[in-house]
């Protein structure tokens, strides 16, 4: 298993994923269908359900960690968000990083908001979260983001953050549309995070 904090920023808080968000989570994904396009996002009761025990399971294997977007001001859950394909590396016996408890590398993604969190701080804050946990808890080396290459908005807003284009990995997932996806890939290394969490930190105190 991996850490399973609980990340608290100026508005929102991310807390590890469980049963008792269902219900929010259901309220905050009931908005027009159009806005998930792009995005694997749970509708109703049963898939809510089914989203969390897969999540959970990915926990308990050590290659994930979710987390549902709490608004601080009044406990309602926003939508949720999520580590994963998390790393570590076979370091050799007597090297620094051999038998660390903490990932090498991972991805951020399986993010989704509902429609009144959408274009507001809400984003901004939880990748400022997630990427300074990754960086200054995990010590990471790279995280990696990635969204399907027809969805623009999510390209846009992960280029606004500092993640690096890396190029078009072709038929990369299944799409929401059940078609092999092709997926623009970025990441943020280490050497760039402290300019990124600079950033960050500005258009937070922007919004």
């Amino acid at each position: 298993m991996i850490d399973d904090p609980i990340l608290t920023g100026r508005s929102i808080r991310l807390e590890p994923l469980s049963y008792a968000h269902g219900d929010g989570l259901v309220a905050a994904s009931g908005g027009d269908p159009e806005l998930y396009r792009w995005s694997a996002v749970p509708t109703g009761h049963d898939a809510v359900t089914r989203y969390i025990e897969t999540a959970l399971a990915l926990r308990d294997a050590g290659t994930a960690l979710a987390f549902a977007h709490v608004r601080i001001a009044d406990g309602a859950v926003l939508g949720s968000t999520r580590f994963f394909d998390v790393e570590r590396w076979p370091w050799p016996t007597g090297h620094a990083r051999h038998g660390r408890e903490h990932p090498d590398v991972c991805e951020i993604g399986y993010t989704w908001l509902a429609p009144s969190a959408i274009r507001t701080a809400a984003n901004t804050e939880a990748k400022l979260l997630m990427l300074t946990h990754a960086f200054e808890v995990w010590g990471v080396f790279r995280v990696c983001l990635h969204t399907d290459a027809r969805n623009q908005r999510s390209r846009t807003a992960i280029e606004r953050i500092g993640g690096t284009f890396e190029g078009v990995l072709r038929a990369h997932r299944m799409a929401t549309d059940l078609i092999p996806r092709d997926s623009s890939r970025y990441s943020i290394v280490a050497e760039e995070w402290p300019e990124v969490k600079s950033r960050l930190m500005d258009r937070l105190h922007r919004d």
